[in-house]
């Protein structure tokens, strides 16, 4: 049965589990799935401009990545930090042709080793 969220019960049972943090050891390598997803967000722009066609180039890349104990950060990336199976920026970088992106890339290996991914373009 589901409970009203505006229920007192829930509300505190809400707020109890929110206060709390895992207590166990992802240190081992069992759990190197975890450690392996990497989310990449990406917002980058190529286009001619102007009477002398001026390249102006836009970019901005972060990259996503849980720790060894599962804590999640963000960190700066560039263009050249993108995987191979991420579509939409080919080009970027050379002779100017058109690129728009905006997207959020999604990357791991699963228990077996097997690689994966989604992209999603907003």
């Amino acid at each position: 049965m589901l409970r009203d969220p505006n229920d007192q019960d829930a509300t505190s049972i809400l707020q109890l589990v929110a206060g709390q943090e895992a207590d166990i050891d992802i240190s081992d390598p069992i759990y190197d799935f975890v450690r392996s997803i990497r989310v990449f967000d990406i917002k980058a722009s190529q286009r001619t401009r102007g009477k002398d066609r001026d390249c102006i180039r836009s970019s901005k890349v972060r990259i996503g990545s849980y720790g060894t104990q599962g804590d999640y950060t963000w960190h700066k990336a560039s263009m050249s930090d993108l995987p191979a199976a991420h579509s939409g920026t080919e080009g970027y970088g050379s002779t100017c042709p058109s690129v728009s992106n905006r997207s959020i890339f999604v990357e791991w290996k699963d228990y077996s080793g097997n690689y994966g991914h989604e992209q999603v373009n907003y």
